[in-house]
């Protein structure tokens, strides 16, 4: 099933209630929380606090993408704040199946991200511990920058590597993702999209949410 996963990164903070309100009701099924530290990545976002104030408002599964050195110490921090599926990146783990293997004792959906210059074969030895691998077709970071088309050929090997074994492994892309990139995400095997900007920065954002729904059906 292909799923919507609209970034509160490019949202109105002083209307996150309403913003979150408006994608839910539009159709959207996720909802993508970027976790930037300034370390990892150069730009500062939110915590578990807001991730907090948001869990009891919205029925959206919370897509928790932590863009953050050591996430290992703040994992236990974002499963009691709600989050449903914690997401880290390769480049920050020392032992990845430890990591990932924390994350699933907490009773949440692991995910393994991948930055642009990363190849399918990295995260491959760990698909048997994932529930999602996450291409970033950006450099993390910041919203609103160009999607960069030559991760699609590793999101390619992915898909095909995945209906070969039969793991049940989702394949998301985030960065860049609209109109125009949207269906070379999908075509290349993706069946989770996020989109930032593309939904947050239109004229109407619940007709943004509704067009990627009809792509994706």
């Amino acid at each position: 099933m292909t799923i919507i996963a609209p970034s509160i990164l490019s949202a109105d903070f002083a209307r996150l209630g309403r913003d979150i309100e408006l994608v839910e009701q539009a159709g959207a099924q996720w909802l993508h929380l970027d976790i930037m530290d300034g370390h990892f990545v150069p730009n500062l976002t939110i915590g578990p606090a807001v991730i907090e104030s948001i869990r009891p408002g919205t029925k959206l599964f919370l897509d928790t993408h932590l863009m953050i050195k050591n996430p290992a110490d703040y994992l236990e921090a974002f499963a009691r704040a709600g989050a449903d599926l914690i997401c880290v990146h390769l480049e920050t783990l020392d032992n990845p199946r430890a990591v990932l293997r924390q994350i699933k004792s907490l009773r949440k959906k692991a995910g393994l991200a991948l930055n642009p210059d990363k190849k399918f074969a990295a995260v491959e030895p760990y698909l048997n511990e994932i529930d999602l691998v996450l291409f970033m077709s950006v450099w993390p970071g910041f919203a609103g920058q160009k999607f960069r088309p030559d991760i699609l050929p590793e999101v390619k090997k992915c898909r095909e590597h995945l209906a070969k074994t039969g793991l049940p492994v989702d394949i998301e892309i985030d960065g860049g993702i609209n109109r125009e990139t949207a269906p070379q995400a999908l075509s290349a095997g993706a069946n989770i999209l996020v989109a930032g900007s593309a939904i947050y920065r239109s004229a109407d954002p619940a007709a943004e949410v509704q067009y990627y729904l009809n792509l994706a059906a």
